[in-house]
């Protein structure tokens, strides 16, 4: 973990198996009333979801934040479209690289530090089929070389 990073409240971990990673950004998110309550519980959910840049601004989809059960009328919509904090500097750059073909941005874990709410974005390449069939023989290779080794010393 970084440091100052708190508390990890959701991972995307079908990110890692669908994309090769290249790049993380920490980021803002700008959350509405009784949102953050609901992230702070951990009901928040990262899959399927992407981000998205428009008109010089990058914007998250799909992140599921469960209403607020104390939150009545002030709940808000669970799948609503949220805006992302960025420096403009790291925007550009990322305008650059996502106009390639293949990259997107995609969310790989919310986390709260000094009691705020970040989203962990990374540029994502697209893994192919072979790319994933490929990645799940090395793990499988990795855990019987463990197993070995754990067998050895005993």
């Amino acid at each position: 973990m970084p440091k100052g990073e708190g508390k990890v409240l959701a991972q995307n971990k079908k990110a890692r198996h669908d994309y090769f990673i290249e790049e993380t950004y920490e980021a803002g998110i700008v959350l509405q009333g009784t949102e953050i309550k609901s992230i702070r519980a951990s009901r928040v959910n990262l899959k399927d979801s992407f981000a998205r840049i428009e008109k010089g601004e990058v914007y998250l989809y799909n992140m599921h934040i469960s209403p607020y059960e104390q939150g009545n009328r002030y709940n808000h919509d669970p799948l609503r479209i949220r805006k992302i904090l960025l420096h403009r500097k790291q925007i550009n750059k990322l305008i650059g690289e996502t106009k390639e073909q293949g990259y997107s941005l995609v969310p790989l874990k919310i986390y709260l530090k000094n009691g705020y709410a970040k989203v962990l974005l990374g540029l994502a390449r697209g893994k192919k089929n072979y790319d994933k069939r490929e990645a799940l023989k090395r793990k499988e290779a990795n855990r019987e070389i463990e197993r070995a080794f754990k067998a050895r010393q005993r």
